[in-house]
Formats: structure tokens, C-alpha cells, sequence
């Protein structure tokens, strides 16, 4: 193996170090935008939504574990996978009808446009 130089080893331990900073860094950046939602683990009922970063989380799963009585093991928060906008970039929405549509051999289908407009698709 080859021997290095104190520089050198000086040198790889500060890259270390940086690349440790970087993550931690995009770590907490995550973490203070993804959206958490509460919920009790006994009737899976969804008790907050919506709630940003996993501190804010915590003391609000905290705090309404306290308002409503709950013991520890009754109240669990987790982040949201879907975006808060329904999951959609773009903010249409495509909605289904009951009606079949025996043609086509599928439901009706109709967009909703972000500025409040409707398309039929088929």
C-alpha cells in the first residue's frame, strides 16, 4: 500500500468531512419541505395533514397526543410520498365518470384544467 503524506491524508480527511456536511445539509433541506401526516394507530384515523419538517411534526403529533389522551404508541407521523399538490405537476385533473362508455370500453373521462376549465377526453 502506498504511504501518503500528512498533507495528502490531511487532504482526503477534509474531503471527507465536506461530502459528510453535503449530506447532512441535503438531508435537513429535505426534511424541512416534505410534507408529514399524522394519524392514530389504533382506528387509523388522520388526525393532521400537511405539516412541514419532522421537528414540526414530532411536537404537533406531540401535542395532539396530549389534547386528545392518547398514550405514545397511539399517535405515529409519516412523510407524505405524494407532493402536496395531489401528486401532479402539472395541477390538472383528470376525473372519471360513472357513466361506462361502451365505444370506448372504459369510463368517461373529462380534465380539469389548473384555471378552472373542463375538457372532455373521450
Amino acid at each position: 500500500m502506498a504511504s501518503f503524506s500528512r498533507e495528502q491524508k490531511l487532504r482526503r480527511a477534509e474531503l471527507v468531512v465536506e461530502a459528510f456536511r453535503r449530506v447532512r445539509c441535503r438531508m435537513e433541506l429535505t426534511e424541512a419541505v416534505t410534507p408529514f401526516y399524522i394519524w392514530r394507530t389504533d382506528n387509523n384515523q388522520v388526525l393532521a395533514r400537511g405539516v412541514l419538517g419532522y421537528e414540526q411534526a414530532k411536537d404537533k403529533a406531540n401535542t395532539l397526543r396530549k389534547k386528545l389522551g392518547l398514550n405514545w404508541d397511539q399517535v405515529k407521523f409519516k412523510s407524505e410520498r405524494k407532493s402536496s399538490s395531489g401528486g401532479q405537476k402539472g395541477g390538472s385533473r383528470i376525473d372519471y365518470a360513472r357513466n361506462y362508455n361502451p365505444s370506448k370500453g372504459r369510463r368517461f373521462r373529462g380534465v380539469f384544467h389548473p384555471d378552472g376549465s373542463y375538457g372532455d377526453i373521450d
